[in-house]
């Protein structure tokens, strides 16, 4: 396992002399099909009742046949520029987290930097699955923290519907489509990211992946009838390597921020599946926090979850200056991400009441 763990800005600075990088703004975008589980529940041979017992699940999002990864973050990318109170030509860094691109080139972010205007951006994409967002986060703030007075927008995005197998209900009742978004810039001193743990366990690699497509399986006839290039999951082993590595990850990131589970006001983690999350609650020590949780509605969005639950539960005025946010990522490579967040609003910006479950027409 490789870990990156203390990030320049750590909980333990000096507030006086060392300045944040925080969220300014958030937003995010679920398309307008909802599919619910006995819809699901037909294709995989399963009833709805067991989904939604095994995984807390009842109906997700799925995306139009028009609408690709791009459209979608695009989406969500305004809101959360709208919410900041800035342009798309302010975004100095532009950074999409996605392990569904719209294709395999160019990048994602290109293609969202043309859809939103953001013509001053250095755009790249980031595949990290479902710990993406986390990990567009810890990038951003080093990127800001070397080039004072810049912003980043991080968009996390995800179109799962398009390489699900339904004759797989292991997968296949899990997950949905969406996309969130967080423009990132200077906070005042003792705000902002405070901390951030980034692991690796490629050992692990084989727990989540999709086999082919890539150059040591191209794309042919073969791959496409076997089923290449559908999303694979070893479902029970993955819940264990969550249960065995994520509640000491975060023990130890918040020791290192001289934090105790205690002082986490909210708790957003991966929206994965709602007994594991049940479970992950109660072995990290969580169950004083507010657990927000959007999984119910909109299934697993992948790395779009914590950002999509984020914006939902900040534009429900659940967050207040001052507040500590712990947001935690786990999936495929294996890897988790996580980080601390000491919340604040810009004065005169509050998060306009929304809903994320509204669809813009493309």
């Amino acid at each position: 396992m490789t870990h990156a763990g203390s990030l320049p800005t750590t909980g333990r600075a000096s507030p006086a002399a060392d300045p944040g990088i925080g969220i300014l703004g958030t937003g995010s975008y679920v398309p307008a099909r909802t599919v619910h589980n006995d819809e699901v529940a037909r294709l995989v041979g399963v009833t709805g009742e067991w989904i939604e017992r095994k995984t807390h699940i009842r109906s997700r999002r799925f995306a139009a046949p028009h609408e690709a990864t791009s459209d979608l973050a695009a989406h969500a990318a305004r809101r959360a520029l709208d919410q900041a109170g800035t342009t798309a030509d302010g975004i100095d860094y532009l950074i999409v987290a996605t392990s569904t691109g719209d294709s395999p080139q160019p990048p994602t972010a290109h293609v969202v930097q043309h859809l939103i205007g953001a013509r001053n951006a250095a755009c790249f994409d980031i595949n990290v699955v479902c710990s993406g967002f986390v990990y567009a986060l810890a990038v951003a703030r080093s990127l800001l923290t070397c080039r004072p007075g810049t912003h980043a927008l991080v968009v996390a995005a995800d179109v799962y519907s398009r390489i699900l197998d339904f004759s797989d209900r292991t997968t296949a009742v899990l997950f949905g489509d969406g996309a969130g978004a967080v423009v990132l810039g200077p906070t005042p001193a003792g705000h902002g990211i405070m901390e951030v743990d980034l692991r690796g366990s490629g050992d692990a690699r084989s727990l989540i992946h999709v086999e082919a497509g890539g150059s040591r399986l191209p794309a042919s006839q073969h791959t496409v009838d076997s089923g290449g290039h559908f999303f694979r999951m070893r479902g029970r082993e993955v819940r264990e390597f969550v249960a065995r590595v994520v509640p000491p990850t975060l023990a130890e990131l918040l020791g290192r921020a001289g934090l105790t589970a205690q002082d986490i006001d909210h708790f957003v983690p991966h929206q994965a599946n709602g007994v594991m999350l049940d479970e992950l609650v109660k072995a990290s020590d969580l169950t004083g926090a507010r657990t927000h949780r959007t999984l119910e509605r909109y299934g697993n969005v992948g790395s779009a979850s914590i950002a999509v639950t984020l914006d939902e539960a900040h534009r429900q005025g659940e967050f207040r200056a001052g507040d500590i946010l712990l947001l935690a990522g786990f999936g495929g490579g294996m890897a988790t991400g996580a980080c601390l967040v000491r919340w604040h609003t810009p004065a005169g910006r509050t998060a306009a009441a929304h809903d994320p479950q509204e669809a813009e027409q493309s």
